[in-house]
């Protein structure tokens, strides 16, 4: 399945659809690379859910600790909340406090609550097949950088290398885009 664009304009309602058909309060991973939209697209998934029960979400930025840390902390999601909550454990993630550069506190999922997911190296692992829907976001790498250092009005500048590095390692190894049920191609 296709949708159209990950921007603000674009029709999600092949994913709304997606959601309503998910067997129990659903759960949907975002990835693809920095810059892509999946910020976007999550934001615009949770503004239009089409259950009564309100989505939990949880942005993989508030978890990586630190620059060097995109598998940690795709990890620490797809163990810690995914695979603990379709294993009917206590599921949640602890946040990443970037101004202290430590863990800082632990955020509990509700099981009974929907789950939306994004970032880069969600879908590590077995994340993806963890998760009812899979959704991934691509865009021009020249695009993805503008936006990516524009939005953190700098703070991302010294630090895009190392991040593309990191994302390139993980996109060769996991081959991520494989297993998307749903793409989406931004602008």
């Amino acid at each position: 399945m296709c949708c159209a664009e990950a921007d603000a304009g674009a029709d999600i309602r092949p994913l709304l659809e997606l959601i309503l058909a998910a067997p129990r309060a659903a759960v949907v991973v975002v990835d693809g690379p920095s810059g892509a939209g999946k910020s976007t697209l999550a934001d615009r998934l949770i503004a239009a859910w089409p259950t009564d029960a309100a989505p939990q979400l949880v942005r993989l930025d508030d978890v990586y600790p630190g620059w060097g840390g995109l598998v940690a902390g795709a990890e620490q999601l797809r163990s810690g909340l995914l695979a603990a909550r379709a294993a009917g454990r206590p599921a949640g993630w602890r946040r990443w406090d970037w101004a202290d550069g430590a863990p800082a506190e632990w955020h509990a999922i509700d099981p009974e609550r929907p789950v939306v997911i994004e970032g880069c190296g969600a879908f590590i692992g077995d994340a993806a097949h963890l998760a009812d829907i899979a959704v991934w976001v691509s865009a021009d790498d020249t695009v993805r950088k503008d936006r990516a250092l524009a939005r953190d009005a700098g703070g991302f500048d010294a630090h895009w290398d190392e991040w593309q590095r990191q994302w390139l390692d993980y996109e060769e190894r996991e081959n991520p885009r494989e297993r998307a049920l749903v793409v989406c191609e931004a602008d």
